[in-house]
């Protein structure tokens, strides 16, 4: 979305609410935006139990890290690869 305060981050929360099974349960890990941490977001949060929401710290370069693995993962072996036991 081209902006990214509560209210668009709520259609997005509001698109996966719909999709999850009954009595399934959403964890999701989320940068410490205040965004995120908007009192509406958290009236929704209390209204949808199955979705817990887990802060990562704010000077967390290990994710970082991590991203980057995947997308080296992702650039020099997925896309480049080929899988002859995966059925098209």
């Amino acid at each position: 979305m081209p902006r990214h305060r509560h209210q668009e981050f709520i259609k997005f929360l509001n698109t996966f609410s719909e999709e999850i099974p009954e009595g399934k349960e959403l964890h999701s890990h989320c940068r410490n935006y205040a965004t995120h941490k908007h009192p509406k977001v958290k009236a929704w949060l209390r209204r949808h139990n199955n979705f817990h929401f887990h802060f990562i710290p704010t000077s967390s370069s290990w994710l970082n890290l991590v991203e980057r693995w995947f997308r080296e993962l992702t650039d020099k072996r997925i896309r480049r690869g080929t899988f002859s036991n995966v059925k098209i």
